[in-house]
C-alpha cells in the first residue's frame, strides 16, 4: 500500500516533544495514573490487582464494551468493537470502499479521514465550511458532491480544527440524504460531549441510521490519549464484522492495562467529561479576551464543540514560516494551517490543557513584541 504521508503527526514528531509549550494539542488536559486510580470502585480494583499481561479479547473486555454501550440510548455490547481510533478509521474505510468508489469527507480535517480512501483507489471529494458564515456546513454543497457511485460519506462533529457543529436539523437532513441513497457514514465523534451549550449536541450517527458508524475513544474529551483506546459503534454487524477480520492483521487485540483504565474512565464518565467542561469554558473566556485584545491581528468565530478553533491571521502572509519561527524564537508549538492542507492564514489553537493560561500569555508577549 502507498499512502501519502501523515503531514499532521510528522509536524508534532518534529515540535510536540521538544517545544517547551504547546499551543495547538487537541486533546484535553490528560489524566495522571494515581488520579485515574483513584476513581476505581471494588470491582476494577481488583481487575487491575489481578491483571496479566497476556492476550485480551479481540473485540475488547466485555466490562469495557458493556461501559461504552451505556454511552448509547440502543446499544448492545455486540454492537460496539474496541481498537485505537486511528485504527478504526483505517480498518473501517478498507473494509467498506473498493478502487473508483466515490468518498465525500468534511475538510480541512483528520488527514486520514481522506487520505485512506484516497490510497485504496478511491476518488475523494472535499465538503469545506463557509468562514465567512462562521465556518458554517451548507448542505446544498454536500448534495451537489454526492454521485451515482458515493459508496461513504464522512463526517467529523464537532469538527476538528475549526469546533463547528451543525443544528440538529441540518444533522438530521445530513442523515436523510445519506440514508435515501443507502450511502455509509462514518461520523467523527471524538469531540462529543465537549460542547460549548449542551443543547448543541448531535446524536450519536450510530443511533439515526443502521449504515452509520460512530468513531468515538478516550483520547479527546476524556484526556487519555495514552490508553490508544477507541471504539466504532454501529447495528451494522455485517460490517463490524469485516472490521474485526481485518484487525486480525494490525493490532488484535488491545492492551491489557488500557482496557481496564478505561473501563475505569468510562464508569467515572460524567465526573471526568465535566472536569474538562469546566477548564475549556474557562479557558474559551480567556481567548475571548485574547481575541478582542488582538482584532487587529486575528479573525476567528468562537468553537461551538471540542478543544481547538481555527483564527485567520490577518497580517501574516504564511503561517508556515510564522510558526517556525515562534517555536524557534520562544518555543510555542502552534499548528498552521498548511499541515492541514488549507492554505497559509490559519493557525489552530487548543484550548483543553490546564496551563492554557500560561502558554497564551506567553504568545501574546510575543505577538507584542512583533506586532504593536
Amino acid at each position: 500500500m502507498k499512502i501519502e504521508p501523515f503531514v499532521l503527526e510528522r509536524y508534532f514528531a518534529k515540535h510536540e516533544f521538544s517545544a517547551r509549550y504547546l499551543l495547538s494539542s487537541s486533546d484535553c488536559e490528560s489524566f495522571s495514573m494515581t488520579e485515574l486510580l483513584s476513581m476505581s470502585g471494588a470491582e476494577t480494583t481488583n481487575l487491575w490487582d489481578e491483571l496479566k499481561l497476556g492476550y485480551t479479547e479481540a473485540p475488547g473486555h466485555s466490562f469495557l464494551r458493556e461501559a461504552i454501550a451505556t454511552t448509547y440510548d440502543s446499544f448492545t455490547p455486540d454492537e460496539i468493537l474496541v481498537l485505537a481510533p486511528e485504527e478504526g478509521i483505517f480498518l473501517l474505510v478498507h473494509a467498506l470502499l473498493d478502487p473508483g468508489d466515490h468518498v465525500v469527507c468534511t475538510f480541512p480535517g483528520y488527514q486520514s479521514l481522506y487520505e485512506v480512501a484516497r490510497s485504496i483507489g478511491c476518488r475523494v471529494s472535499t465538503w469545506e465550511p463557509d468562514e465567512a458564515q462562521g465556518w458554517y456546513f451548507d448542505l446544498s454543497k454536500l448534495q451537489a458532491k454526492l454521485q451515482n457511485e458515493t459508496r461513504l460519506v464522512i463526517v467529523n462533529f464537532p469538527h476538528n480544527p475549526t469546533g463547528a457543529i451543525p443544528s440538529r436539523a441540518d444533522f438530521a437532513a445530513l442523515i436523510e440524504m445519506v440514508q435515501q441513497r443507502g450511502i455509509y457514514l462514518l461520523s467523527d465523534e471524538m469531540y462529543r460531549s465537549l460542547e460549548v451549550d449542551p443543547a448543541s449536541i448531535l446524536p450519536a450517527a450510530c443511533e439515526l441510521y443502521p449504515r452509520a458508524f460512530s468513531l468515538s475513544g478516550l483520547s479527546k474529551a476524556f484526556g487519555m490519549p495514552g490508553l490508544r483506546i477507541g471504539w466504532l459503534a454501529s447495528h451494522d454487524l455485517e460490517t463490524l464484522t469485516r472490521v474485526s477480520l481485518l484487525k486480525d492483521y494490525t493490532t488484535i487485540c488491545s492492551s491489557a492495562p488500557s482496557e481496564i483504565l478505561a473501563i475505569i474512565a468510562l464508569r467515572n464518565r460524567d465526573a471526568i467529561i465535566a472536569q474538562q467542561l469546566t477548564r475549556v469554558h474557562r479557558n474559551l473566556i480567556i481567548l475571548d479576551d485574547f481575541f478582542t485584545k488582538y482584532h487587529d491581528l486575528f479573525s476567528w468565530y468562537r468553537p461551538a464543540g471540542g478543544s481547538i478553533c481555527f483564527p485567520r491571521m490577518l497580517t501574516v502572509k504564511d503561517t508556515y514560516e510564522f510558526c517556525e519561527q515562534l517555536v524557534a524564537d520562544t518555543g510555542i508549538m502552534l499548528v498552521p494551517s498548511r499541515i492541514f492542507q488549507f492554505g497559509d492564514q490559519h493557525v489552530r489553537i487548543g484550548f483543553g490543557r490546564e496551563n492554557f493560561p500560561e502558554v497564551l500569555n506567553h504568545y501574546s508577549n510575543y505577538l507584542d513584541q512583533q506586532f504593536h
